[in-house]
């Protein structure tokens, strides 16, 4: 069950990631296809030449993070629905209901 948790919170992060940080590359994208020059516009709608190949590049680095992260959740996802490894937990190492064996009398009956 905690592989299942684990791997549906990375695999949103990594959704996030993209919707978040993706955006900012759209734009040298359609400039890239269209264009044969990149322009960058600053808050003062002044127009900026940069490099494109060096924008793709960091497109292309930032898509294969995003990709690793959701690789990462899907195997995480993956390891927790198909292990049985949460089950194989020995009772004295239980916590929460059902993992103490002993009863609440018998504690009440060791101490003096």
């Amino acid at each position: 069950m905690r592989f299942v948790m684990i791997g549906v919170g990375v695999l949103s992060v990594g959704f996030i990631v993209m919707a978040v940080f993706g955006s900012q590359y759209q734009d040298i994208t359609v400039q890239t296809k269209e264009f044969s020059e990149c322009y960058d516009y600053t808050d003062e709608n002044v127009e900026v030449k940069i490099d494109c190949e060096e924008q793709l590049q960091n497109r292309n680095l930032m898509f294969a993070g995003v990709i690793g992260i959701l690789a990462a959740g899907g195997l995480a996802l993956l390891k927790g629905i198909r292990g049985t490894w949460d089950n194989d937990v020995k009772p004295e190492e239980m916590l929460g209901p059902g993992g103490d064996k002993k009863s609440p009398d018998d504690d009440k009956k060791s101490d003096p």
